[in-house]
């Protein structure tokens, strides 16, 4: 990793949250970098004071400044794209078969940034941030679209001395932002890659999201937001697991759940009469387990809602039009077996840039299959930054 940058600063301590109780950000950020980029103007037509962005970045920038490359998170996702797990992280990086030395965004070529998402909970300003008066925002964080958590990004890359991308690639959340990165600013973005994403949010999209919005607004925890000081630790992590059960379905395929579990039965942890619970029930009840120790329930909503609002056609004319506005050569990949964003959804995509490079992958996973090893993904982008 980079020594730390102008106008940065880096903090101690893990940046995730205890294994039990409710999210403390007092825990830190570890090895993270800290841009601090000053009061943002929200869409809203509020103003979030005192932003700050965490990310981290590999390999060096090149003296002409032509080798950076923005790389943007998935929904439960953080900076740590590369990197074992540790005290600062709870998981391995997310992306090390993409990227890395010799991989296909190549660090020993390539200068990589990975913010963490305005709104998220991984060291960049959220919910359980500090207020300008000492307080948690908690309930009072405003509402953010894909665009805010943009002009954020693009606030970092100003602080970094930076004025185009190389390459800005990012999957599901990520691919939204990058869409909108490459609207937003043309000029600021070579290439464009936008894996299993759409140009907008779909209906279906919302429906499951307000599920899960309203599982995290049940849970008798939550106190309408305002569950960071309860004490015991309590907080909306049962609402939250169920949030995570309905997406992670989303996540994959009937044919990969069936294939792995079907309807077989293994011993309930709890004992009792049963004689045992369904497998796929255990693998959801692992997942749920797993975000509601390192993820907080505010930064959740708040994402979703974000992803809700996406539209990269919004006050554009209609989402051709905001496509029309991408002049970066541009990879668009589909998972055909995506149901989160089916082919249907990312064709608009491709049909809507210009000169758009398309390619669809197949596998039985589903949604999730940006994130596992994928040969074709990996030949795709070196491809593309191959080219010109």
């Amino acid at each position: 990793m980079t020594s730390v940058h102008p106008h940065t600063d880096q903090r101690a301590g893990t940046g995730e949250p205890p294994a039990s109780g409710a999210w403390d950000p007092s825990h830190g950020a570890g090895d993270r970098l800290f841009a601090r980029i000053g009061d943002l103007a929200l869409e809203s037509g509020a103003v979030l004071p005192q932003v700050t962005l965490a990310y981290e970045t590999w390999g060096e920038l090149s003296p002409r400044g032509d080798n950076a490359v923005l790389v943007l998170h998935a929904l439960t996702g953080d900076s740590h794209v590369r990197g074992p797990a540790s005290t600062a992280h709870a998981t391995a990086g997310w992306w090390e078969d993409l990227i890395g030395p010799g991989r296909p965004v190549d660090t020993d070529r390539y200068f990589v940034v990975a913010p963490n998402v305005l709104g998220g909970c991984q060291g960049s300003t959220g919910p359980a941030s500090l207020a300008p008066d000492g307080r948690r925002w908690a309930s009072r964080f405003p509402d953010l679209t894909v665009r805010d958590q943009v002009a954020a990004e693009a606030a970092l890359m100003a602080q970094l001395g930076l004025e185009r991308w190389a390459l800005v690639i990012g999957g599901s959340m990520g691919g939204m932002r990058a869409l909108e990165w490459a609207a937003t600013l043309p000029g600021a973005v070579e290439r464009l890659a936008v894996i299993a994403s759409g140009a907008r949010a779909s209906a279906d999209q919302i429906a499951w999201n307000s599920a899960q919005l309203a599982a995290i607004e049940a849970d008798g925890g939550f106190l309408g937001g305002e569950y960071y000081d309860q004490p015991d630790g309590a907080g909306p992590h049962r609402g939250l697991g169920v949030a995570r059960r309905i997406a992670h379905t989303t996540y994959r395929t009937a044919y990969e759940l069936e294939e792995r579990f079907g309807n077989r039965l293994q011993p309930h942890p709890d004992g009792g009469v049963q004689e045992g619970y369904p497998q796929v029930t255990s693998y959801l009840d692992h997942h749920a387990a797993k975000l509601s120790r390192r993820f907080d329930a505010n930064s959740y909503r708040v994402l979703v809602r974000a992803m809700n609002s996406h539209d990269l056609g919004r006050g554009r004319g209609g989402t051709a039009a905001g496509l029309g506005r991408i002049t970066a050569r541009t990879l668009v990949v589909a998972i055909e077996s995506d149901r989160l964003f089916p082919l249907p959804l990312v064709e608009e995509i491709r049909d809507g840039v210009p000169g758009s490079t398309w390619r669809v992958e197949s596998s039985p996973i589903g949604h999730d299959a940006f994130l596992v090893t994928n040969p074709h993904l990996e030949r795709w982008i070196t491809h593309l930054l191959e080219d010109g």
